[in-house]
This record gives C-alpha cells, sequence and structure tokens, in this order.
C-alpha cells in the first residue's frame, strides 16, 4: 500500500517476475515481466516491458564567469536524423560514465574532450531520468566552470566517431537559443533553463571566491 504520510509507492511495492536479456551488444535491451501495487490497494495483472539499458552519463555546461559566456557544441545525432529533425544539434557536452567512475570526473574529462577547457569548480545542476518509460539511463548535470580563451573551434576523438563544432557564446545568446527553440536537446534546455534563474548568482559565487 502507499505510504500513509506522503500516499506514494516505492521499490519494495514492484515484483518482478522474471528478467532476460534480448540483446547484448555496445547497449543491452533487458525484457521484465512485472507486478506492482496499486494506489487503491492490490496488484496490477503481469505487465511485460523492455528496457534500454544505455548506461547512465554525465552532462555540463561550460561557463566562464569572468567574460560571462559559455560553451555550447554542435555535432551529428542519428536518433534525430531518424526522427526526420535537423540532425545536428545544438548541445552541451556529456559522456558516458565508465566502471569505476564518478560523474564528476566523466565532467571534467568531456569538458576537455569536447571543448578544450579546462574543468574547475562545478556546481550541481540536477539528476535526470532520461527517458524513463523505456530505458534505465541517468544523467547528472553540472555547471562547469571554465577559461572561454582555452575553448577550441573544433573538437572530439575522431576514434569515437566524435566531430563536434565549439561555439563560444554570450550568456544572452545562449538564452536567445533557448527561447527561439534552437536547443532541441532536452539535457541542454535543462541546463540554460537553470542558467536563465541562476546567472546571477553562479557569476557572484565565483567571482568573488577564487
Amino acid at each position: 500500500m502507499p505510504d500513509k504520510e506522503t500516499g506514494k509507492l516505492g521499490r519494495v511495492d514492484v515484483d518482478v517476475l522474471k528478467k532476460e536479456t534480448l540483446f547484448q551488444g555496445y547497449f543491452k535491451v533487458d525484457e521484465y515481466t512485472l507486478r506492482h501495487k496499486k494506489y487503491e490497494g492490490g496488484w496490477t495483472q503481469p505487465i511485460t516491458r523492455e528496457i534500454f539499458e544505455r548506461g547512465h552519463a554525465s552532462g555540463m555546461l561550460p561557463y566562464d564567469p569572468v567574460t560571462d559566456m559559455v560553451v555550447l557544441i554542435e555535432q551529428f545525432r542519428l536518433g534525430a536524423y531518424a526522427a526526420d529533425y535537423d540532425p545536428w544539434l545544438l548541445e552541451v557536452p556529456a559522456g558516458i560514465i565508465e566502471a569505476g567512475q564518478s560523474a564528476e570526473e566523466v565532467a571534467r574529462r568531456e569538458t576537455f574532450e569536447e571543448t578544450g577547457c579546462t574543468a574547475k569548480r562545478m556546481e550541481h545542476i540536477a539528476d535526470i531520468l532520461v527517458s524513463p518509460g523505456g530505458s534505465s539511463e541517468t544523467l547528472q548535470l553540472y555547471c562547469v566552470e571554465i577559461d572561454i580563451h582555452e575553448a577550441d573551434d573544433v573538437a572530439g576523438l575522431e576514434d569515437e566517431g566524435e566531430f563536434i563544432r565549439v561555439l563560444k557564446v554570450s550568456v544572452q545568446e545562449a538564452l536567445d537559443f533557448l527561447d527561439a527553440g534552437r536547443m532541441q536537446n532536452s539535457t541542454g534546455i535543462i541546463a540554460l533553463q537553470w542558467l536563465k534563474l541562476n546567472h546571477l548568482n553562479i557569476r557572484e559565487k565565483w567571482c568573488n571566491k577564487k
């Protein structure tokens, strides 16, 4: 039954009847057969769902508080192409968290690999379930302090199929991209919405505490 105080169900209210791996490649697809408790009491009938196991990721918004500029990136995305969108998406850097790595370590690594900038201080933005209806993927999102003068024009690891255009823009220009609908990547939208709400606070915090 739901928690008496909050009315919320939890992990203990799920009964996994069967779990089977349907595909194992670079990514994995698992099939679950389960039932879960209902708010009105009792259990659902068995439900079968496939879950895409992509791994977990770290994303970052590189921000230079001195020049009041951010770094955005643009790269080809097959998913956007398959969905009949322009496949060159405006994004913020991100990367997969490998075994034994922390989200903070990945944030520092990907900031350098995808922009050329060294990550300094970091501010946690949010932990995000990327597409919980069909994937277990989570993303830990940060604002990362950088020096904009270190940013490359192009970046990425060619042996990983990364061909990245690096954009150095003012905060206002980045927010204009957001308002105009140019940012169609959900992680980037969340990062820029956070910046819109917290811009003055994070700039004052990082500029006053060296």
